[in-house]
Protein backbone atom coordinates (compact mmCIF):
# COMPACT_ATOMS: atom_id res chain seq x y z
CA UNK A 1 0.00 0.00 0.00
CA UNK A 2 1.16 2.89 -1.00
CA UNK A 3 0.71 6.17 -2.56
CA UNK A 4 1.35 5.38 -6.02
CA UNK A 5 -1.07 2.47 -5.62
CA UNK A 6 -4.27 4.38 -4.02
CA UNK A 7 -6.72 1.74 -2.57
CA UNK A 8 -10.83 2.29 -3.33
CA UNK A 9 -11.81 1.11 0.23
CA UNK A 10 -15.33 1.02 1.55
CA UNK A 11 -17.95 0.78 4.44
CA UNK A 12 -21.09 -1.17 4.21
CA UNK A 13 -23.27 -0.89 7.65
CA UNK A 14 -26.79 -2.09 7.29
CA UNK A 15 -28.77 0.25 9.66
CA UNK A 16 -30.73 -2.51 11.84
CA UNK A 17 -29.45 -1.37 15.01
CA UNK A 18 -27.08 0.59 17.44
CA UNK A 19 -23.31 0.73 15.51
CA UNK A 20 -21.72 -2.30 16.81
CA UNK A 21 -17.64 -1.92 17.93
CA UNK A 22 -17.20 -4.27 15.67
CA UNK A 23 -18.48 -1.99 12.63
CA UNK A 24 -16.01 0.55 14.23
CA UNK A 25 -13.19 -1.41 13.42
CA UNK A 26 -14.05 -2.17 10.31
CA UNK A 27 -14.31 1.23 9.38
CA UNK A 28 -11.29 2.41 10.96
CA UNK A 29 -9.40 -0.42 9.04
CA UNK A 30 -10.62 0.48 5.63
CA UNK A 31 -9.80 3.94 6.97
CA UNK A 32 -6.65 3.37 7.62
CA UNK A 33 -5.55 1.31 4.35
CA UNK A 34 -7.39 4.66 2.48
CA UNK A 35 -5.04 7.02 3.90
CA UNK A 36 -2.12 5.18 3.88
CA UNK A 37 -2.44 4.27 0.22
CA UNK A 38 -3.75 8.39 -0.64
CA UNK A 39 -7.19 6.51 -2.01
CA UNK A 40 -10.16 6.93 -0.94
CA UNK A 41 -13.17 5.31 1.77
CA UNK A 42 -16.43 5.20 0.37
CA UNK A 43 -19.35 4.92 2.60
CA UNK A 44 -22.63 3.06 1.65
CA UNK A 45 -25.53 2.05 3.65
CA UNK A 46 -27.04 -0.93 2.85
CA UNK A 47 -30.38 -0.30 3.57
CA UNK A 48 -32.60 -2.99 1.10
CA UNK A 49 -33.78 -5.04 3.78
CA UNK A 50 -37.00 -2.52 4.52
CA UNK A 51 -38.33 -4.57 7.34
CA UNK A 52 -35.76 -4.53 9.44
CA UNK A 53 -34.08 -0.98 8.56
CA UNK A 54 -34.63 2.35 10.15
CA UNK A 55 -34.01 6.29 9.46
CA UNK A 56 -32.41 6.72 13.17
CA UNK A 57 -30.11 3.80 12.85
CA UNK A 58 -29.10 5.42 9.09
CA UNK A 59 -28.64 8.86 11.81
CA UNK A 60 -26.43 6.76 14.34
CA UNK A 61 -23.94 5.71 11.57
CA UNK A 62 -22.89 9.03 10.97
CA UNK A 63 -23.30 10.31 14.07
CA UNK A 64 -20.57 7.63 15.33
CA UNK A 65 -18.17 7.50 12.52
CA UNK A 66 -18.07 11.42 13.10
CA UNK A 67 -17.58 11.26 16.73
CA UNK A 68 -14.84 8.51 15.93
CA UNK A 69 -13.24 11.45 14.02
CA UNK A 70 -12.71 9.09 10.90
CA UNK A 71 -15.59 10.02 7.91
CA UNK A 72 -15.31 9.06 4.33
CA UNK A 73 -14.87 10.58 1.04
CA UNK A 74 -17.13 9.26 -1.31
CA UNK A 75 -20.78 8.74 -0.64
CA UNK A 76 -23.14 7.65 1.57
CA UNK A 77 -24.65 5.98 -1.46
CA UNK A 78 -28.17 4.49 -0.37
CA UNK A 79 -28.62 0.98 -1.99
CA UNK A 80 -32.20 1.62 -1.78
CA UNK A 81 -31.97 4.23 -4.19
CA UNK A 82 -30.82 1.38 -6.91
CA UNK A 83 -32.62 -1.13 -6.22
CA UNK A 84 -33.76 -0.73 -10.64
CA UNK A 85 -30.25 -0.93 -11.28
CA UNK A 86 -29.97 -4.42 -9.17
CA UNK A 87 -33.24 -5.89 -10.91
CA UNK A 88 -31.47 -4.99 -14.11
CA UNK A 89 -28.00 -7.00 -13.83
CA UNK A 90 -30.05 -9.38 -12.24
CA UNK A 91 -32.45 -9.99 -15.31
CA UNK A 92 -28.78 -9.32 -17.30
CA UNK A 93 -27.66 -12.89 -15.92
CA UNK A 94 -30.98 -14.27 -16.45
CA UNK A 95 -30.77 -13.54 -20.35
CA UNK A 96 -27.28 -14.75 -20.66
CA UNK A 97 -28.21 -18.20 -18.74
CA UNK A 98 -26.34 -17.66 -15.80
CA UNK A 99 -29.82 -17.39 -13.53
CA UNK A 100 -33.06 -19.23 -13.66
CA UNK A 101 -36.78 -19.00 -11.94
CA UNK A 102 -37.30 -21.16 -9.34
CA UNK A 103 -40.46 -21.48 -7.83
CA UNK A 104 -39.90 -23.81 -4.97
CA UNK A 105 -40.64 -23.90 -1.36
CA UNK A 106 -38.59 -24.67 1.47
CA UNK A 107 -40.59 -26.84 2.88
CA UNK A 108 -40.66 -28.67 -1.03
CA UNK A 109 -37.04 -28.67 -0.81
CA UNK A 110 -36.97 -30.28 2.30
CA UNK A 111 -39.89 -32.72 1.84
CA UNK A 112 -37.43 -34.22 -1.78
CA UNK A 113 -34.22 -34.66 0.97
CA UNK A 114 -33.42 -38.26 1.44
CA UNK A 115 -31.79 -38.50 5.29
CA UNK A 116 -28.10 -37.55 5.22
CA UNK A 117 -28.50 -35.41 2.16
CA UNK A 118 -26.26 -32.05 2.16
CA UNK A 119 -28.27 -29.21 3.87
CA UNK A 120 -29.23 -26.03 1.06
CA UNK A 121 -30.93 -26.06 -2.28
CA UNK A 122 -31.21 -29.04 -4.66
CA UNK A 123 -31.45 -27.78 -8.27
CA UNK A 124 -34.60 -29.02 -8.71
CA UNK A 125 -35.41 -26.06 -10.89
CA UNK A 126 -32.37 -25.44 -13.24
CA UNK A 127 -34.02 -26.64 -15.92
CA UNK A 128 -37.43 -26.69 -15.64
CA UNK A 129 -37.46 -23.22 -17.82
CA UNK A 130 -39.83 -21.33 -15.69
CA UNK A 131 -41.04 -17.84 -16.75
CA UNK A 132 -41.21 -15.09 -14.53
CA UNK A 133 -44.69 -15.35 -12.12
CA UNK A 134 -45.94 -14.95 -8.33
CA UNK A 135 -44.07 -16.56 -5.51
CA UNK A 136 -41.22 -17.51 -7.98
CA UNK A 137 -37.18 -16.20 -6.92
CA UNK A 138 -34.26 -15.50 -9.38
CA UNK A 139 -31.40 -18.14 -8.69
CA UNK A 140 -27.95 -18.11 -9.52
CA UNK A 141 -27.07 -20.89 -11.89
CA UNK A 142 -23.55 -22.22 -9.68
CA UNK A 143 -21.46 -23.53 -11.87
CA UNK A 144 -18.80 -26.64 -11.41
CA UNK A 145 -15.51 -26.67 -9.56
CA UNK A 146 -14.38 -25.12 -6.37
CA UNK A 147 -14.33 -21.38 -5.67
CA UNK A 148 -10.94 -19.78 -4.42
CA UNK A 149 -10.84 -17.17 -2.01
CA UNK A 150 -7.43 -15.30 -1.79
CA UNK A 151 -7.98 -13.98 1.78
CA UNK A 152 -5.56 -10.99 2.68
CA UNK A 153 -5.73 -12.40 5.98
CA UNK A 154 -6.26 -16.00 5.96
CA UNK A 155 -4.49 -16.55 2.65
CA UNK A 156 -5.84 -18.97 0.47
CA UNK A 157 -9.33 -20.50 1.35
CA UNK A 158 -11.39 -23.34 -0.71
CA UNK A 159 -15.17 -23.90 -0.90
CA UNK A 160 -15.77 -27.12 -2.88
CA UNK A 161 -18.16 -26.59 -5.33
CA UNK A 162 -20.81 -29.47 -3.38
CA UNK A 163 -21.19 -26.81 -0.38
CA UNK A 164 -22.53 -23.80 -2.82
CA UNK A 165 -26.08 -23.78 -3.65
CA UNK A 166 -27.65 -22.34 -6.25
CA UNK A 167 -28.43 -19.05 -4.43
CA UNK A 168 -31.14 -16.60 -4.56
CA UNK A 169 -30.51 -13.36 -6.47
CA UNK A 170 -33.88 -11.59 -6.21
CA UNK A 171 -36.81 -12.46 -4.01
CA UNK A 172 -39.97 -13.39 -5.83
CA UNK A 173 -40.94 -9.50 -5.27
CA UNK A 174 -37.67 -8.42 -7.10
CA UNK A 175 -36.32 -7.47 -4.60
CA UNK A 176 -32.31 -8.32 -4.48
CA UNK A 177 -30.41 -9.91 -2.38
CA UNK A 178 -27.20 -9.18 0.12
CA UNK A 179 -24.88 -10.44 -2.25
CA UNK A 180 -25.84 -9.12 -5.52
CA UNK A 181 -26.43 -5.79 -4.61
CA UNK A 182 -22.98 -6.11 -3.03
CA UNK A 183 -21.51 -7.18 -6.20
CA UNK A 184 -22.78 -4.38 -8.51
CA UNK A 185 -21.83 -1.66 -6.00
CA UNK A 186 -18.11 -2.73 -5.86
CA UNK A 187 -17.96 -3.05 -9.28
CA UNK A 188 -19.55 0.41 -10.05
CA UNK A 189 -17.28 2.40 -7.88
CA UNK A 190 -14.20 0.34 -8.43
CA UNK A 191 -13.99 -0.60 -5.45
CA UNK A 192 -10.00 -2.51 -5.31
CA UNK A 193 -10.09 -4.16 -1.89
CA UNK A 194 -12.82 -5.49 0.03
CA UNK A 195 -12.29 -5.46 3.99
CA UNK A 196 -15.09 -6.09 6.44
CA UNK A 197 -15.85 -8.77 9.09
CA UNK A 198 -15.71 -12.50 9.30
CA UNK A 199 -19.16 -13.36 9.08
CA UNK A 200 -19.41 -12.31 5.66
CA UNK A 201 -16.83 -15.09 4.47
CA UNK A 202 -19.18 -17.77 4.00
CA UNK A 203 -20.95 -15.26 1.30
CA UNK A 204 -18.05 -14.58 -0.55
CA UNK A 205 -17.10 -17.22 -2.99
CA UNK A 206 -21.10 -16.09 -4.17
CA UNK A 207 -19.21 -12.77 -4.57
CA UNK A 208 -16.75 -14.16 -6.83
CA UNK A 209 -18.94 -16.18 -8.73
CA UNK A 210 -21.22 -13.25 -9.59
CA UNK A 211 -17.79 -11.17 -9.96
CA UNK A 212 -16.78 -14.06 -12.75
CA UNK A 213 -20.57 -14.35 -14.58
CA UNK A 214 -19.92 -10.02 -14.96
CA UNK A 215 -16.50 -10.16 -16.14
CA UNK A 216 -15.85 -8.08 -14.09
CA UNK A 217 -11.77 -8.11 -12.02
CA UNK A 218 -12.06 -9.35 -8.20
CA UNK A 219 -11.33 -7.30 -5.58
CA UNK A 220 -9.03 -8.26 -3.36
CA UNK A 221 -11.36 -9.89 0.24
CA UNK A 222 -10.08 -9.36 3.59
CA UNK A 223 -11.99 -10.76 6.63
CA UNK A 224 -11.15 -9.61 9.92
CA UNK A 225 -10.88 -11.83 13.00
CA UNK A 226 -14.11 -12.11 15.30
CA UNK A 227 -14.55 -9.75 18.60
CA UNK A 228 -15.65 -11.90 21.33
CA UNK A 229 -15.91 -11.87 24.92
CA UNK A 230 -14.38 -12.95 28.40
CA UNK A 231 -15.97 -16.61 27.81
CA UNK A 232 -14.47 -15.95 24.62
CA UNK A 233 -17.71 -16.16 22.89
CA UNK A 234 -19.06 -13.59 19.73
CA UNK A 235 -19.95 -10.53 20.99
CA UNK A 236 -23.50 -10.01 20.94
CA UNK A 237 -26.22 -7.35 21.78
CA UNK A 238 -28.34 -9.41 23.94
CA UNK A 239 -25.43 -10.35 26.61
CA UNK A 240 -22.75 -7.53 25.66
CA UNK A 241 -22.48 -3.90 25.73
CA UNK A 242 -20.96 -3.74 22.03
CA UNK A 243 -23.06 -0.73 20.66
CA UNK A 244 -20.52 2.69 20.65
CA UNK A 245 -23.22 5.21 21.64
CA UNK A 246 -23.38 2.87 25.08
CA UNK A 247 -19.19 3.84 24.90
CA UNK A 248 -19.94 7.66 24.49
CA UNK A 249 -22.71 8.14 26.53
CA UNK A 250 -20.94 6.89 29.49
CA UNK A 251 -18.00 8.92 29.22
CA UNK A 252 -15.11 7.37 26.64
CA UNK A 253 -13.39 9.28 24.86
CA UNK A 254 -13.26 8.65 20.93
CA UNK A 255 -9.54 8.35 21.12
CA UNK A 256 -8.82 5.67 23.08
CA UNK A 257 -11.95 4.18 21.59
CA UNK A 258 -10.11 4.45 18.39
CA UNK A 259 -6.48 3.37 19.61
CA UNK A 260 -8.05 0.57 21.30
CA UNK A 261 -10.02 -0.75 18.25
CA UNK A 262 -6.91 -0.76 15.83
CA UNK A 263 -4.93 -3.17 18.21
CA UNK A 264 -7.99 -5.71 18.07
CA UNK A 265 -6.30 -7.81 15.64
CA UNK A 266 -3.64 -6.39 14.79
CA UNK A 267 -0.59 -5.45 16.08
CA UNK A 268 2.51 -3.19 15.50
CA UNK A 269 5.13 -5.74 15.38
CA UNK A 270 6.49 -3.70 19.21
CA UNK A 271 5.42 -3.03 22.54
CA UNK A 272 3.81 0.48 21.88
CA UNK A 273 -0.14 0.73 23.08
CA UNK A 274 -0.39 4.40 22.46
CA UNK A 275 -0.95 5.95 18.86
CA UNK A 276 -2.85 9.08 17.59
CA UNK A 277 -4.58 8.65 13.92
CA UNK A 278 -0.95 9.88 12.31
CA UNK A 279 0.95 7.10 14.27
CA UNK A 280 -1.72 4.41 13.27
CA UNK A 281 -1.63 5.16 9.63
CA UNK A 282 2.30 4.89 9.69
CA UNK A 283 2.32 1.52 11.73
CA UNK A 284 -0.73 0.17 9.96
CA UNK A 285 -0.43 -2.79 7.39
CA UNK A 286 -3.24 -5.76 6.85
CA UNK A 287 -0.21 -7.97 7.00
CA UNK A 288 0.03 -7.26 10.47
CA UNK A 289 -3.84 -8.09 11.11
CA UNK A 290 -4.34 -11.92 11.92
CA UNK A 291 -7.24 -14.45 11.83
CA UNK A 292 -7.17 -15.37 15.54
CA UNK A 293 -10.14 -14.08 17.73
CA UNK A 294 -9.84 -10.81 19.61
CA UNK A 295 -11.11 -10.27 23.23
CA UNK A 296 -12.57 -7.09 23.34
CA UNK A 297 -11.59 -6.54 26.86
CA UNK A 298 -13.82 -3.73 28.76
CA UNK A 299 -11.17 -3.53 31.40
CA UNK A 300 -8.11 -2.67 28.78
CA UNK A 301 -10.52 -0.26 27.07
CA UNK A 302 -11.03 1.62 30.68
CA UNK A 303 -7.63 1.39 30.80
CA UNK A 304 -6.87 3.35 27.40
CA UNK A 305 -9.39 5.93 28.77
CA UNK A 306 -8.47 6.66 32.02
CA UNK A 307 -4.92 7.03 30.96
CA UNK A 308 -6.13 9.67 28.00
CA UNK A 309 -8.21 11.54 30.25
CA UNK A 310 -5.11 11.94 32.59
CA UNK A 311 -3.42 13.15 29.78
CA UNK A 312 -5.46 16.00 28.54
CA UNK A 313 -4.58 19.66 28.96
CA UNK A 314 -6.51 20.87 32.18
CA UNK A 315 -8.83 23.27 29.46
CA UNK A 316 -9.26 19.92 26.81
CA UNK A 317 -10.56 17.87 30.49
CA UNK A 318 -12.97 20.70 31.40
CA UNK A 319 -14.43 20.98 27.86
CA UNK A 320 -15.12 17.22 27.63
CA UNK A 321 -15.96 17.26 31.37
CA UNK A 322 -18.48 20.22 31.26
CA UNK A 323 -21.61 18.14 29.77
CA UNK A 324 -21.80 15.65 32.30
CA UNK A 325 -22.27 17.93 35.01
CA UNK A 326 -23.89 20.82 33.38
CA UNK A 327 -26.40 19.98 35.47
CA UNK A 328 -25.11 20.32 38.23
CA UNK A 329 -23.26 23.10 37.59
CA UNK A 330 -26.50 25.38 37.44
CA UNK A 331 -27.45 24.61 40.70
CA UNK A 332 -25.17 26.96 42.20
CA UNK A 333 -24.19 30.80 41.31
CA UNK A 334 -20.73 29.72 41.68
CA UNK A 335 -21.10 26.35 40.27
CA UNK A 336 -18.70 26.73 37.36
CA UNK A 337 -16.11 28.04 39.67
CA UNK A 338 -16.53 25.26 41.77
CA UNK A 339 -15.71 22.69 38.90
CA UNK A 340 -13.04 24.41 37.46
CA UNK A 341 -11.24 23.95 41.34
CA UNK A 342 -12.13 20.42 41.59
CA UNK A 343 -11.72 18.85 37.63
CA UNK A 344 -7.75 18.98 38.22
CA UNK A 345 -8.41 16.86 41.09
CA UNK A 346 -10.18 14.59 39.71
CA UNK A 347 -8.81 14.03 35.82
CA UNK A 348 -6.58 11.57 37.56
CA UNK A 349 -8.99 10.16 39.13
CA UNK A 350 -11.25 8.53 37.22
CA UNK A 351 -12.19 5.71 34.22
CA UNK A 352 -14.86 7.23 32.45
CA UNK A 353 -16.60 11.26 32.47
CA UNK A 354 -19.54 9.54 33.45
CA UNK A 355 -18.35 9.21 37.07
CA UNK A 356 -17.92 12.89 37.80
CA UNK A 357 -21.34 13.19 38.47
CA UNK A 358 -21.18 11.32 41.64
CA UNK A 359 -17.76 12.04 42.37
CA UNK A 360 -18.01 15.91 42.65
CA UNK A 361 -21.85 16.11 42.99
CA UNK A 362 -21.84 16.83 46.90
CA UNK A 363 -19.62 20.19 45.74
CA UNK A 364 -22.83 21.34 44.08
CA UNK A 365 -26.61 19.83 45.91
CA UNK A 366 -26.04 17.71 49.09
CA UNK A 367 -28.81 15.47 50.78
CA UNK A 368 -27.13 12.34 52.06
CA UNK A 369 -29.32 9.56 54.05
CA UNK A 370 -27.56 10.34 57.35
CA UNK A 371 -29.46 7.11 59.03
CA UNK A 372 -27.30 5.34 56.54
CA UNK A 373 -23.74 7.84 57.50
CA UNK A 374 -23.91 7.32 61.36
CA UNK A 375 -23.60 3.42 60.64
CA UNK A 376 -20.14 4.33 59.71
CA UNK A 377 -18.94 6.13 62.30
CA UNK A 378 -16.85 4.52 64.99
CA UNK A 379 -16.18 4.87 68.69
CA UNK A 380 -14.21 7.93 68.43
CA UNK A 381 -15.38 9.66 65.52
CA UNK A 382 -18.02 11.46 67.69
CA UNK A 383 -15.70 13.00 69.14
CA UNK A 384 -13.27 14.17 66.24
CA UNK A 385 -16.20 15.59 64.67
CA UNK A 386 -16.55 17.83 67.04
CA UNK A 387 -13.15 19.19 67.71
CA UNK A 388 -12.93 19.45 64.06
CA UNK A 389 -15.87 21.72 63.64
CA UNK A 390 -14.22 24.05 66.41
CA UNK A 391 -10.80 24.07 65.02
CA UNK A 392 -12.38 25.05 61.56
CA UNK A 393 -14.52 27.83 63.16
CA UNK A 394 -11.47 29.08 64.78
CA UNK A 395 -9.12 29.65 61.70
CA UNK A 396 -8.51 33.14 60.71
CA UNK A 397 -8.82 31.99 57.19
CA UNK A 398 -9.69 29.31 55.12
CA UNK A 399 -8.24 27.90 52.32
CA UNK A 400 -6.43 24.36 51.23
CA UNK A 401 -3.35 25.03 53.33
CA UNK A 402 -5.19 26.53 56.35
CA UNK A 403 -7.39 23.12 56.43
CA UNK A 404 -5.12 20.32 56.10
CA UNK A 405 -2.72 22.48 58.89
CA UNK A 406 -5.42 22.49 60.90
CA UNK A 407 -6.40 18.74 60.68
CA UNK A 408 -2.58 17.49 61.07
CA UNK A 409 -2.22 19.92 64.18
CA UNK A 410 -5.71 18.47 65.97
CA UNK A 411 -4.59 14.45 65.07
CA UNK A 412 -1.90 14.81 67.42
CA UNK A 413 -3.64 16.96 69.95
CA UNK A 414 -6.22 13.83 69.65
CA UNK A 415 -3.41 11.78 69.64
CA UNK A 416 -4.44 9.68 66.44
CA UNK A 417 -3.64 9.60 62.77
CA UNK A 418 -4.69 11.80 60.39
CA UNK A 419 -5.88 9.22 58.53
CA UNK A 420 -8.57 8.07 61.43
CA UNK A 421 -9.22 11.61 62.14
CA UNK A 422 -9.99 12.29 57.91
CA UNK A 423 -12.62 9.19 57.86
CA UNK A 424 -15.68 10.88 59.82
CA UNK A 425 -14.66 14.58 58.71
CA UNK A 426 -14.89 12.99 55.15
CA UNK A 427 -18.25 11.50 55.50
CA UNK A 428 -19.99 14.59 57.12
CA UNK A 429 -18.30 16.46 54.26
CA UNK A 430 -18.81 14.16 50.90
CA UNK A 431 -21.22 11.95 52.49
CA UNK A 432 -19.60 9.28 50.89
CA UNK A 433 -15.97 7.52 52.32
CA UNK A 434 -13.89 8.09 49.39
CA UNK A 435 -13.73 10.69 47.05
CA UNK A 436 -11.57 13.93 45.88
CA UNK A 437 -9.11 15.32 48.48
CA UNK A 438 -10.40 16.34 51.22
CA UNK A 439 -8.57 19.46 51.96
CA UNK A 440 -9.21 20.66 48.42
CA UNK A 441 -13.09 19.86 48.41
CA UNK A 442 -14.08 21.57 51.79
CA UNK A 443 -11.62 24.87 50.81
CA UNK A 444 -14.04 24.71 47.77
CA UNK A 445 -17.34 24.42 49.84
CA UNK A 446 -15.80 27.43 52.13
CA UNK A 447 -15.82 27.86 55.85
CA UNK A 448 -19.49 28.28 56.64
CA UNK A 449 -20.91 24.77 54.73
CA UNK A 450 -18.62 22.88 55.89
CA UNK A 451 -19.38 23.25 59.59
CA UNK A 452 -22.98 23.30 58.73
CA UNK A 453 -22.25 19.71 57.61
CA UNK A 454 -19.70 18.40 60.52
CA UNK A 455 -22.94 19.89 62.59
CA UNK A 456 -25.56 18.51 60.58
CA UNK A 457 -24.08 14.67 60.99
CA UNK A 458 -23.08 15.68 64.68
CA UNK A 459 -26.68 16.46 65.03
CA UNK A 460 -27.81 13.03 63.76
CA UNK A 461 -25.57 11.12 65.64
CA UNK A 462 -26.76 13.17 68.51
CA UNK A 463 -30.43 12.13 67.88
CA UNK A 464 -29.52 8.18 67.18
CA UNK A 465 -27.68 7.72 70.12
CA UNK A 466 -29.51 5.74 73.57
CA UNK A 467 -30.76 8.10 75.97
CA UNK A 468 -28.46 7.50 79.32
Amino acid sequence: MSPSNPEKVRFAPSPTGFFHVGSARTILYNWLIARKSGGSLMLRIDDTDEERNREEWVDGIYRAIEWLGLGWDDGPIRQSTRISHYQEIAFDLLRQGRAYWCDCTREAVEARKSPGTPPGYDGFCRDRGLSQGPGRALRFRVPDGDVVVNDLIRGEVVFPHGSIEDFVILKSSLAPLYVLANVVDDIDFAITTVLRAEEHLPTTPKAVLIHQALQSPLPQFGHLPVLVNEQRRKLSKRRDRVAVEDYRQLGYLPEPMVNYLALLGWNPGDDREFFNLDELIEAFSLERVGHSPAFFDEQRLLHFNKSYLANLSPQAFQEVARPFVTSLITLNDDGEERFIQIAAEVQTRIGTLSELPEMIGFLFEFSPDYGQLITKLRTDDVNYLTHTQRAIDDLSEFNEAEVEGCLRTLAVTLDTSLRKLQAPVRLAITGAPVGPPLFTSMAILGRDECSNRLKALLDAAAKAAPES
